[in-house]
């Protein structure tokens, strides 16, 4: 099956919109950070350019890349991340979208290289336990994606914190990735305020599952027939 031009055309719209969401949450500073979004039915995907402030990104310079992250369309040089994206996007089938920000209180934990406990109903429900710490690596090359598939293949959660550097989040839409980033960054920050008040109370791990299990199944609409 190969892409139309108009479904490509829809995911570097999809991909522009939602680097709003990361301004608005205040997820990201200046130009760091980027989102991309696997073009079903084709080995592509779509990525931020490098450098390009937020106001300008429009769908006309999202950058088309191959999975082998070799820029296929785009005016513009792709995110210094396109390898680590392209790494994921080979690896995980399952993941149609990847979001990578500096936001501050994840980030915080990112540069301790500490997991954050699943401590908040919220971090159960969205992530099924702790979030994670993947392995430091040096940016431009796939050693990111593989921290990134090694550290959340099996896992429940859709963040991983690379030491010293920031989060990544991977979701099956594009949208679900940015929600992680969103979560990630809410869970990090109510945690960390937490034990600034003295020891938090780890949720038991059969209390989690049932969590998780609820949300993921029961909470919010169904599609009808």
């Amino acid at each position: 099956m190969t892409a139309t031009q108009e479904t490509i055309d829809a995911v570097r719209a999809d991909v522009a919109k939602l680097h709003e969401l990361l301004v608005r949450y205040n997820l990201v500073i200046w130009t760091g950070g980027n989102i991309s979004g696997r073009v079903p039915g084709a080995e592509l995907f779509v990525i931020k350019p490098s450098g390009v402030e937020y106001d300008d990104l429009t769908p006309a310079n999202m950058i088309l890349c191959d999975l082998d992250g070799t820029v296929i369309e785009g005016a513009h040089s792709p995110s210094s991340d396109t390898a680590a994206h392209a790494y994921v996007y080979r690896n995980m089938p399952e993941v149609n979208g990847v979001v990578h920000t500096h936001s501050t209180y994840a980030t915080a934990w990112a540069a301790r290289g500490e997991a954050i406990p699943c401590v908040i109903t919220g971090q159960a429900d969205e992530f099924g336990g702790e979030i994670p710490v993947g392995p430091f690596a040096i940016i431009g090359d796939e050693s990111i994606g593989e921290g990134i598939v090694g550290t959340l293949t099996g896992h429940r959660s859709r963040a991983v914190l690379m030491q010293n550097h920031g989060v990544f989040t991977i979701g099956s839409s594009l949208r679900d990735a940015v929600k992680a980033a969103v979560m990630a960054e809410d869970v990090a920050r109510t945690t960390h305020i937490a034990r600034q008040l003295g020891e938090v109370i780890p949720i038991p791990p059969q209390s989690i599952d049932a969590l998780f299990d609820r949300y993921q199944n029961v909470y919010g609409q169904k599609d009808t027939p």
